[in-house]
């Protein structure tokens, strides 16, 4: 089980700004703000976040503060200060869990809103029965999606 995952980010106010109204639908807030870093929840009653948006160029998030290696670069904070002009960049895909059809279209609406660029609006998906979602590119061309999945019980 994922407790939680950092996804880094080149412009860390624009994708705030995304993430806050793309995620909204599904329940999500900003429940951590570690300058410069911000943790995402759902919105219930706890303190946990369980994605964070950080800077590309943020040594802490990147694992290379107090000296631990970059696994991206073998380098350390003690003999590289500058990172961020090291640091590979590759975009991913992160599926968040939605409750329900209009979620999944809330999410997408809103994140087109926010800025994001369609790949794939909601609908049935033929990966297997019950599966339905949307997808939309972030800012950094990150495929987020949205997914009501019901071959894994009750959503």
């Amino acid at each position: 089980m994922i407790d939680h995952m950092t996804l880094h980010v080149r412009d860390i106010e624009r994708s705030t700004a995304f993430y806050t109204a793309a995620l909204a639908p599904l329940g999500y807030v900003v429940k951590a703000h570690h300058e410069p870093t911000l943790g995402f929840g759902v919105d219930d009653g706890t303190l946990h976040s369980d994605f964070y948006v950080s800077p590309l160029d943020d040594d802490a998030a990147n694992g290379v503060a107090n000296g631990v290696a970059d696994s991206a670069t073998n380098a350390t904070s003690d003999d590289s200060p500058d990172q961020s002009s090291q640091q590979p960049y590759a975009p991913t895909h992160i599926a968040f869990l939605a409750p329900d059809h209009a979620a999944v279209r809330a999410f997408y609406d809103a994140a087109l809103a926010a800025g994001g660029r369609d790949n794939g609006a909601p609908g049935p998906r033929p990966y297997h029965a019950g599966y339905y979602a949307a997808f939309v590119l972030d800012p950094d061309g990150n495929n987020i999606e949205a997914v009501v999945d019901w071959s894994h019980g009750d959503a």
